[in-house]
């Protein structure tokens, strides 16, 4: 059995980091469905791609890292070391011979490296930079976090467009329209919208300003 590995949403300011894997015997069947890096394709096309994906691994899973929940863990761990103890935790529950993993470490032996001590049993880690877009079963999970991560974002952008008025945008700190949401919410209820990773530089910077 293989594994691949990879998540959705780590740079932005708002919603989850979503990790996703999906475990699969024989990868032919991804490359038959032409699965490739989920940033290459339309949301409509990765709906379509999911759907498959689902219907052809053994087994897949996901797992949701919570905006609270990344605040409190930056309290003592890095964001690397975060989402290195999400993967195991992945890991563990998809158990294979052999895994895929998209590093999220800039040293992306060392990456794999820490993986395996956090392993309790042995196998043989493929981490690499951008595997997603080398490995069909890497591929494959890179669909299935976006999807899920695309989807929460729509539950957020629902939620919180209704209060404000204002649109969401992509939840990235660079976007000057999720930048305007953010600090026309601190003005109008003088805190930080809810589903907004606290720990982030942009919203401290937001909520100092507006306050």
């Amino acid at each position: 059995m293989i594994c691949g590995i990879d998540e959705a949403g780590r740079g932005p300011v708002i919603g989850p980091i979503v990790i996703a894997g999906v475990k699969i015997d024989d990868d032919n069947v991804l490359r038959k469905l032409h699965v490739k890096d989920s940033k290459k394709h339309s949301p409509h096309r990765r709906e379509v791609l999911f759907k498959q994906i689902v219907e052809v691994v053994d087994d897949y899973h996901v797992v949701h890292l919570k905006p609270s929940e990344i605040d409190e863990m930056r309290k003592r761990l890095t964001l690397n070391q975060i989402e290195l103890r999400a993967f195991a935790d992945l890991m563990k529950i998809l158990r294979s011979d052999i895994y895929y993993v998209d590093a999220v470490d800039v040293d992306d032996e060392r990456f794999g490296e820490e993986l395996s001590k956090l392993l309790p049993f042995d196998a043989e880690i493929i981490s690499e930079h951008k595997a997603d877009e080398r490995y069909p079963v890497v591929s494959a999970a890179s669909i299935v976090a976006k999807v899920k991560r695309d989807a929460e974002i729509r539950k957020i952008a629902k939620e919180l467009e209704s209060k404000l008025g204002l649109p969401l945008g992509s939840g990235y700190p660079a976007d000057p329209i999720t930048q305007k949401f953010i600090g026309e919410w601190v003005d109008r209820f003088g805190s930080l919208p809810p589903h907004v990773r606290r720990s982030w530089k942009t919203a401290k910077r937001l909520l100092q300003r507006k306050l």
